[in-house]
């Protein structure tokens, strides 16, 4: 499996979002590399990944692949940070594994609860044929980095930026329609329930985010009740990539903060 692992202080693991590529988290990566280690990859199924994905299984895979980042990066646990879908894959690791994981973050991730809405179930009928109108669809991200933006040509810029990224690294519909269909088979929810690890649960503002109702990333509060809450401002779903040094100063103070319990737990053992 192809790992991206760059930078040094406290280990990240960082889970991409459906569209299954690290590369859209570019911004978020180099942010955070810069104050810690952070090990990302791609989903499991895509081509560029170079891991196993077994259809029959499904997201079981996605689940055992942080473990393998962890594995070729030859650590024993690490901070845990998921991204919308990956937040769900996350969540599921940390469920399974609470050795492995040293906190949980999870960035406006879905809910186990979570079930395809009307919109979501209209692109699943057909995900190739209507990839284009799905496109179309996104411009109303441009709102939410609007927000972000110190201006409109700052606006723009961004957008373009993100639209090269995108380009360069295309997503796959069918893919994408798969992992979602998936989670019908997925029931992770009385798991979840018993994470006991520090978790942070990071979302944008409820009226900027148009991918994952805040609301939603916030059933994590009843499910996980220990789990601490913030608000990265001026941001929707996207913040990691639009605001990526406010994204990182969160994220890398969690980290840096339970780090030393894995200094304790050690010390004990």
């Amino acid at each position: 499996m192809k790992i991206i692992d760059v930078g040094s202080g406290p280990p990240i693991v960082l889970v991409p979002g459906v569209q299954g590529r690290w590369e859209w988290m570019r911004p978020a990566v180099d942010a955070l590399a810069r104050r810690c280690r952070v090990i990302t990859f791609s989903l499991a199924d895509e081509p560029t990944c170079g891991a196993h994905f077994d259809a029959a299984t499904g997201f079981a895979c996605y689940v055992r692949q942080v473990g393998d980042a962890l594995d070729a990066a030859g650590l024993e646990r690490a901070t845990i940070c998921g991204v919308s879908y990956g937040g769900l894959i996350a969540a599921a690791f940390a469920a399974e594994h609470p050795e492995r994981t040293a906190a949980l973050i999870l960035v406006s991730a879905l809910p186990p609860t979570w079930s395809p809405d009307a919109r979501a179930r209209f692109y699943l009928r057909a995900p190739r044929l209507l990839a284009p109108l799905f496109c179309a669809a996104s411009l109303r991200m441009y709102r939410e980095i609007a927000a972000a933006s110190d201006g409109r040509a700052a606006a723009i810029r961004l957008s373009l930026s993100h639209l090269v990224t995108v380009l360069r690294h295309v997503f796959s519909p069918t893919r994408m329609a798969r992992r979602i269909t998936m989670l019908a088979a997925v029931n992770v929810t009385r798991r979840v329930r018993q994470i006991e690890r520090p978790t942070l649960i990071v979302t944008g503002d409820p009226a900027l985010d148009r991918v994952v109702p805040v609301r939603l990333t916030l059933d994590y509060v009843r499910l996980i009740p220990h789990a601490l809450t913030a608000t990265l401002a001026r941001t929707g779903h996207i913040g990691l990539i639009t605001r990526s040094e406010a994204f990182a100063d969160l994220v890398v103070s969690f980290a840096e903060a339970n780090a030393g319990i894995i200094r304790k737990e050690r010390k004990v053992v």
